[in-house]
């Protein structure tokens, strides 16, 4: 489908926009996983142990002589805790080994260009309906992909209008299966903020906030994102590719202008150009066999042969590669066959050779 020349808004006027280029771009999934891997690493926030876990006692040590080690032991008396040991990693109520530090190295920088291409690698990937519903989103029962919307639905400022439209539009299924997957979540989490997890819904990307944003922003799992600002992190959740997007006529038609084409630069972003692809038939096999390439490919053939575009073959089978790596050989095998042939004109047994010798033999004895 992304091959088409051109998509259709969904209003009840028909009206058509052009196919943007960006959707056509090579979609690499490890450029994706790599730059989101980097990108998510920016909002974490720095922990570590306290300085003073483990050190919190006047233990020294009792040093040599005493039968005992030499690790600081607590003083005192009259309890359990007076000769115990402490500060040690292998003691009961001491430090941890190596304690984390808050100056641990916490974010990481990608570069601009690997950026951009995992963003358009997530854009293109999104307009194939294959990746979207493999990523888990119901649109089996959309009209097409890229879903376009008409430029009105910018001005929606209830959350009631933004339903009616993706009910309208039999979006509303993927807004119901985000519903319907709230859990709570395992472990700390549920003490810390974040009780629940839930999945991924739509992402509605608008060129203009007149309210937009305040209508779908309560719906679960609906995301909303400027069109001149998007972000891998919503374009591929996890680093998956394939989130269902739904656009608004005026984001659709601006992205030739953010992202520009393969041979015209953007207007947005400075001096940059879509990656194009390696190559425009994904089929391997295909150009592998097809009589063009077959044509003047030469056969493999080993390293160690003068004529590498000969075909391999075992000496150990092929007599005539044999007698090329070995010239005694030839003579070795005749004198086997006479010995053989003297032998059976004495009536004696003869003794046993191989299939081999016994095709080559006239050959062989011939003077």
């Amino acid at each position: 489908m992304a091959s088409r020349p051109t998509v259709s808004v969904q209003s009840k006027s028909s009206t058509s926009l052009s196919y943007p280029a960006v959707l056509h771009a090579p979609i690499r999934l490890d450029v994706v996983q790599q730059v989101h891997k980097s990108i998510a690493k920016n909002k974490r926030q720095a922990y570590a142990v306290s300085v003073k876990a483990g050190h919190q006692t006047s233990a020294e040590s009792w040093g040599t002589g005493r039968a005992v080690a030499r690790i600081p032991r607590v003083g005192g008396g009259g309890t359990h805790r007076s000769g115990q040991a402490a500060f040690g990693n292998m003691c009961r109520g001491g430090r941890m080994f190596a304690p984390t530090k808050i100056w641990r190295k916490w974010h990481v920088k990608v570069n601009q260009n690997q950026r951009r291409f995992a963003v358009v690698s997530a854009l293109a990937a999104s307009a194939l309906p294959a990746l979207v519903l493999a990523r888990g989103h119901r649109i089996e029962e959309i009209a097409e992909v890229p879903l376009v919307i008409a430029n009105n639905a910018e001005g929606f400022t209830k959350t009631k209008e933004a339903v009616a439209l993706l009910k309208a539009l039999h979006a509303y299924n993927d807004v119901v299966k985000v519903s319907n997957s709230r859990k709570l979540r395992a472990g700390k989490g549920k003490l810390r903020n974040r009780r629940h997890r839930q999945r991924r819904g739509p992402l509605v990307v608008y060129n203009e906030d007149n309210g937009i944003v305040k209508a779908f922003r309560n719906l679960p799992g609906v995301e909303l994102a400027q069109v001149t600002r998007l972000n891998l992190l919503q374009l591929a959740p996890g680093g998956h590719l394939g989130r269902f997007v739904i656009w608004t006529e005026g984001a659709f038609s601006r992205l030739d202008e953010v992202f520009g084409t393969t041979e015209k630069v953007s207007l947005l972003k400075k001096d940059y150009l879509l990656p194009s692809a390696k190559i425009t038939n994904s089929d391997i096999t295909r150009v592998i066999n097809s009589d063009e390439i077959q044509s003047v490919v030469r056969p493999a053939g080993p390293r160690v042969q003068k004529r590498p575009w000969t075909q391999h073959k075992n000496p150990l089978v092929n007599t005539g590669v044999l007698f090329r790596l070995n010239p005694y050989a030839k003579t070795a095998r005749r004198q086997e066959l006479l010995g053989q042939e003297r032998l059976k004109k004495k009536g004696k047994k003869k003794v046993k050779g191989t299939s081999a010798g016994e095709i080559f033999k006239k050959t062989l004895l011939a003077p």
